[in-house]
């Protein structure tokens, strides 16, 4: 274990403790008016205890007015600050860092609990069924671009006086930084769309804007898709250009990611036996990024055993493993790596046989958010919780926001 407990000095000069980070995770346990809840501060607190080197929260939304989920927490002015506070300070004396994943949810947004849905291109998404759960976005004027590039910036300024270590981008999963990214996604044909150079653009704004505000010495990371996994969508090729030009630009750390709402690649029901097999599901493009930055990486996804994550960065293939869900069941988990108490862990799949929500993790993604709520109020994880009351707790929190919004 000498690789995974070793220390980590990101180039801005923050030092993480170990190499291991707790990835972003839908938490969806703020209140409905967008503000961190006590039991979400919890269960930082929790997880600080288990000693990672680094937490990464789950979605924070930089516009009320657009929202992945009902109960995102929301930063956009200091109308919660004192609550941004509390939770900052979870990890104080730890020595863990604590960063926020800024994220937009662009036209990946329920129409059910948000008025207006904008993106890069009123493309409509494509999900068989659940596709009248969405509706199709409004393009994205110059004037909003520039706004929406502003939100990502103050709400990393707001959170690093809050107390934060760093932020990170969410460019991943389908929502609007991917979605920029995307020829399918961003159809449009002015500078901000067209050539990568074009579709890129809205990422690096970001970054500016961000590294402004924050200044230089404060940790930027950005989670990006691998790929799209779409035919004529956003490629690993053009995914190692964005890379290359973001590692210019500065970038603290880079998570390597994959997938969309149409496309679910994150998902772990949605895959394949044999990638299940393999653990690290996208070790193969990070080993590529290896040969074109020299900037962090950080892969999530997969890692089950503590064997495959010593030997991913003995080899020098990444920098920082991140796990995610099994910090869900398995709380103090990193100090338990190093401990020796724990050599492999488990993330079931929770289902309820209903073919198109379990495949695109719409059972399997809030089960793993009560599993959180139930850190938060003190209780232990339960792995056999039905999968049918994560269902019920999404429709539950739908129809409250709705019934809010209207």
């Amino acid at each position: 274990m000498q690789q995974i407990a070793s220390p980590y000095t990101l180039p801005n000069g923050s030092v993480l403790k170990n190499r291991i980070a707790k990835s972003a995770m839908s938490e969806n346990i703020g209140t409905f008016s967008n503000a961190p809840t006590q039991t979400l501060i919890n269960v930082y607190s929790v997880w600080a205890k288990g000693d990672p080197g680094l937490l990464i929260t789950g979605n924070v939304m930089i516009d009320s007015r657009a929202l992945g989920e009902p109960k995102n927490v929301v930063v956009e002015d200091y109308t919660h600050f004192d609550l941004l506070k509390q939770w900052a300070k979870t990890v104080e004396g730890t020595g863990v860092h604590l960063w926020p994943q800024l994220n937009h949810p662009g036209r990946q947004a329920f129409a059910s609990i948000n008025k207006e849905i904008v993106a890069p291109s009123a493309v409509p998404l494509k999900m068989g069924g659940a596709s009248g759960m969405f509706k199709t976005a409004t393009p994205l004027t110059e004037e909003a671009i520039w706004d929406i590039v502003k939100r990502f910036g103050n709400a990393a300024r707001i959170l690093k006086e809050a107390g934060f270590t760093g932020c990170q981008i969410h460019g991943a999963h389908g929502y609007l930084v991917s979605q920029f990214l995307s020829p399918i996604s961003n159809t449009r044909k002015d500078k901000w769309g067209g050539v990568l150079e074009n579709r890129a653009r809205f990422v690096l704004e970001v970054y500016r804007e961000i590294r402004k505000q924050v200044g230089a010495d404060y940790p930027i990371g950005i989670k990006i898709n691998s790929a799209d996994f779409q035919r004529g969508g956003f490629t690993e090729e053009e995914s190692m250009e964005v890379v290359q030009i973001l590692s210019k630009e500065g970038i603290d750390l880079i998570e390597i990611s994959g997938g969309t709402y149409e496309k679910p690649a994150m998902v772990k029901g949605n895959r394949k036996q044999s990638t299940l097999e393999r653990e690290a599901y996208f070790l193969d493009y990070i080993e590529k990024a290896r040969s074109i930055t020299n900037k962090p990486l950080l892969l999530t996804g997969g890692f089950r055993s503590v064997q495959v994550m010593e030997d991913a960065l003995a080899g020098g293939k990444l920098d920082i493993v991140g796990l995610a869900r099994p910090f869900c069941l398995y709380p103090n988990l990193a100090k338990d790596i190093f401990d020796g108490r724990v050599a492999r862990f488990e993330a079931p799949v929770p289902t309820i046989g209903i073919k198109l929500l379990d495949k695109m993790g719409g059972v399997e993604l809030p089960w793993y958010e009560l599993q959180i709520q139930r850190l938060g109020k003190g209780k232990q994880p339960k792995p056999k919780l039905p999968g049918i009351w994560a269902f019920i707790f999404t429709l539950k929190g739908m129809f409250i926001k709705s019934f809010i919004k209207n």
